[in-house]
């Protein structure tokens, strides 16, 4: 896979996805580059072998000299965290929307032959029909799915008008081992960090008609990888598990995966999010997608990596300002 392309950039590349990414990416023995700046990173250390510029995707003029030589490009600097995206709007727009646009036209200036834009199902907003292919209407109701969709109808613009060879992944719910608990909102490792605390698990909306499409980050990673490799630019595919998973299932995940039935406090006032989310994968699959971790396993890869009492979330989720949040 992308024996075309030896040197490989990827933005975000300390954080919960990008560090993934990265790994894999050392492991098909590319040569890595990692721009980041650090403020959601667990660890300022970068993988054995990585090249790492400590900047900020908005630095025009320090990210052209960083992007020079890149033949791969996967952009995955963001702010990923709907809760701040609330409360600080305009550094989210700043980062997720401006920040890419910045990024972008540097990528204009380079020699960069596939730049791999890092979106959101949250593009969407409430879904319409499920499962929600690449053509649903995308209508987002939160600032952060607005940002992410800003970036990515900019990056779409400036293939089509100036030939910027994108491509656009639309991950679903991400979960693994990594995550930072300040900045995760997906409901696998919150609940968890909960539950391995013994504290009942905190369920914004309904139990049963609250569903997610949860996607393991290796699952994500080769999801990722192959549309690098593979499709075709201007396109967009959804990158999910394909399976739907109400919060109720997810408890009774994590009850099998610890041994320990789950106590739960459920926040059934606030509904903003109950609704199904399910990804439509076929397009993904054309290409030879296939995830391969189930959510059981899954769950018990997160336990393995957190072991006993880790660190509580440290997140409330928030969909507007005056809301009651989780306590």
């Amino acid at each position: 896979m992308l024996e075309a392309y030896e040197k490989v950039l990827v933005t975000g590349g300390l954080g919960f996805v990008g560090r993934h990414l990265t790994n894999s990416l050392l492991f098909l023995g590319k040569e890595v580059t990692i721009i980041d700046n650090a403020r959601t990173a667990m660890s300022v250390e970068p993988p054995s072998g990585v090249t790492l510029h400590l900047l900020d995707i908005r630095e025009g003029d320090a990210i052209a000299e960083a992007v020079d030589g890149a033949e791969l490009v996967f952009h995955v600097a963001a702010n990923a965290n709907g809760t701040l995206s609330v409360t600080q709007p305009r550094l989210d727009f700043e980062i997720n929307a401006l920040g890419t646009v910045s990024f972008a036209e540097s990528l204009l200036k380079s020699a960069v032959r596939r730049v791999v834009y890092v979106s959101s199902a949250s593009v969407y907003g409430t879904p319409r029909r499920f499962p929600m292919d690449e053509d649903h209407p995308t209508r987002p109701f939160v600032p952060y799915g607005a940002s992410k969709l800003s970036g990515e109808i900019s990056c779409l613009a400036l293939h089509h008008a100036c030939g910027l060879p994108v491509v656009v992944g639309r991950p679903f719910c991400v979960y693994g081992p990594g995550e930072n608990p300040h900045e995760a909102m997906v409901e696998v490792g919150r609940f968890l960090r909960w539950h391995l605390n013994h504290r009942p698990i905190q369920i914004v909306g309904d139990i049963d008609r609250k569903t997610r499409d949860f996607v393991h980050v290796t699952d994500l990673v080769q999801g990722l990888l192959t549309i690098a490799d593979r499709a075709e630019p201007g396109e967009v595919f959804n990158i999910g598990s394909g399976t739907e998973t109400s919060m109720r299932q997810l408890v009774g995940a994590i009850g099998e995966a610890t041994g320990v039935t789950p106590e739960v406090s459920v926040i059934p006032e606030i509904e903003d999010d109950t609704y199904r989310l399910v990804g439509d994968i076929s397009k993904l699959q054309g290409l030879g997608y296939r995830p391969a971790v189930a959510l059981t396993e899954g769950v018990r890869d997160v336990v393995d990596h957190l072991g006993a009492n880790p660190e509580l979330p440290g997140s409330p989720t928030i969909f507007s300002r005056g809301q009651h949040g989780e306590s």
